[in-house]
């Protein structure tokens, strides 16, 4: 079986718009994915903006970016720790030469303990996730390179739709989100982003909306 999605972005600071396919084949245990850019297309059928995705559900990933010829590893493993799984990512980027290891801790599921270790920088950074009640999320993130905290809280509102509030404190960027996940008619996220630290503080507001198919 193959599906395919459209997702399309519009930024209201700059009325510019942009677009990304996506095609998936379902190949029994693994995935093959083709994503393409609205640059693929824009002066005639090229490779800019083409990658290439092999996947494994819960095992690994393979990402090839096809005009850059840039390979991204990704392969993933659980293990407990105390009876409690631990959810662990290994990334390799080639081109850039980043390797990262992800960690989720699952202490139940309503608190969950993340830290995400990049190799090359050193760089180390840490989130506590909390679900109240079931649609409330508070999430507080330390950056150890930066040595500053994040915060973020959503909630669920009827039914598909999603809040967010974010605050980077490390750069002063307030941001507000609406979010909709829908099975039927797809997702949207609509985002409006202010930088405190600008003097004029003027919100930027940025609308995507992605559409799945089956072909």
């Amino acid at each position: 079986m193959m599906k395919a999605s459209v997702k399309g972005k519009y930024d209201a600071d700059t009325s510019v718009g942009g677009g990304v396919g996506t095609l998936v084949v379902n190949g029994g245990d693994v995935r093959l994915r083709a994503s393409m850019t609205d640059d693929t297309f824009s002066s005639g059928p090229s490779l800019n903006g083409l990658s290439l995705s092999l996947e494994k559900p819960g095992s690994f990933i393979i990402d090839y970016n096809v005009p850059k010829k840039d390979v991204r590893f990704q392969f993933m493993n659980s293990v407990r720790v105390l009876d409690k799984p631990l959810n662990l990512t290994y990334s390799h980027a080639r081109g850039d030469n980043r390797t990262a290891l992800d960690g989720t801790l699952v202490l139940d599921p309503a608190n969950k303990f993340s830290a995400n270790y990049a190799f090359d920088s050193g760089n180390c950074k840490l989130k506590y996730s909390y679900v109240h009640t079931g649609l409330t999320t508070f999430e507080p993130s330390y950056d150890v390179a930066k040595n500053s905290w994040d915060f973020a809280v959503s909630q669920r509102v009827y039914g598909d739709d999603v809040l967010k509030a974010s605050y980077q404190a490390s750069s002063k960027v307030l941001a507000l989100d609406w979010l909709r996940n829908s099975m039927y008619n797809g997702s949207f996220k609509v985002s409006a982003t202010l930088n405190l630290a600008e003097e004029l503080k003027i919100p930027k507001i940025t609308a995507e909306s992605t559409w799945n198919f089956d072909v």
